[in-house]
């Protein structure tokens, strides 16, 4: 099983270590473009491709390095 992504929070440095629960693979970072334009960041499943909306902390969303 590769490394899971960890997901940090750059106001406090809160991290989160992420994955499939249906799978048990890394979740990836990624980018959802909304119907209006707007971009969205996502974690998603490289194998089931289910996706759900990044983990936020501090009020803003934490951010991924794979």
């Amino acid at each position: 099983m590769k490394n899971l992504s960890t997901y940090r929070c750059n106001e406090c440095g809160m991290s989160v270590k992420a994955s499939c629960g249906q799978c048990d693979i890394a979740l990836e970072n990624g980018v959802l473009t909304l119907d209006d334009g707007t971009q969205v960041q996502i974690s998603q499943c490289p194998s089931c491709e289910g996706k759900i909306k990044s983990p936020q902390c501090c009020g803003l969303d934490m951010t991924c390095t794979i």
